[in-house]
């Protein structure tokens, strides 16, 4: 298993970064959070968890899955874990909320939260609680990456990279370009994550 990578970010978009490490790149998928931590970043260490894809009853290879912050990759780890929450749906958990609000969610057992996640019904929300609060911690493990300052771009730029991340998530193009429209209207200036988080509530 690789337990992290650490290399030069060749290529970093809301929903994947390329990193190379000794001219070999390594495509990661990513949350939106660790996105906020690594966007401004010329090189980055990421912690991995590598899922397997099937295909009917074969294996058909591998997707990377990297998290800036250790504790997001073991939240990420018990998500999968639990039965009908598979790789991408707890992506979208991780990119719609903090780790630290879905641990909340979890311990205090506040189904609402859980299951306005797309993907998530009312027996997966309940299924997440009842398997993973005796294994979520309040607080997380070891810190990787911080925050950092947001760029500013043309808000037209991070509205069409905010739909790119979207599609990527799984949203229908046209539904996720009429919401992110509609925000932009009345935040022209928002950044990227900003945009993806406030349409990750509305579709």
């Amino acid at each position: 298993m690789i337990a992290y990578l650490n290399g030069k970010l060749a290529y970093k978009n809301p929903t994947y970064v390329v990193i190379d490490i000794n001219g070999l790149g390594y495509k990661v998928n990513i949350s939106l959070n660790t996105y906020s931590s690594v966007q401004n970043l010329e090189s980055a260490r990421l912690f991995t968890s590598m899922v397997v894809k099937n295909e009917g009853q074969n294996l058909s290879g591998f997707d990377l899955y990297g998290f800036a912050e250790e504790s997001e990759r073991e939240l990420f780890e018990l998500l999968i874990s639990v039965n009908g929450v598979g790789a991408s749906t707890a992506r979208v958990m991780l990119s719609s909320f903090k780790p630290e609000d879905i641990r909340n969610a979890i311990l205090s057992e506040n189904e609402g939260l859980i299951q306005s996640i797309k993907g998530i019904g009312p027996k997966t929300a309940k299924r997440v609680i009842l398997e993973l609060k005796d294994k979520v911690v309040k607080s997380g493990g070891s810190t990787g990456l911080g925050a950092l300052p947001l760029t500013n771009t043309p808000h037209n730029t991070n509205r069409d990279e905010a739909l790119s991340a979207l599609v990527a998530l799984g949203f229908q193009k046209q539904a996720a370009e009429k919401v992110l429209m509609k925000i932009v209207v009345s935040n022209s200036g928002a950044a990227v994550e900003v945009l993806i988080k406030e349409a990750l509530k509305q579709l």
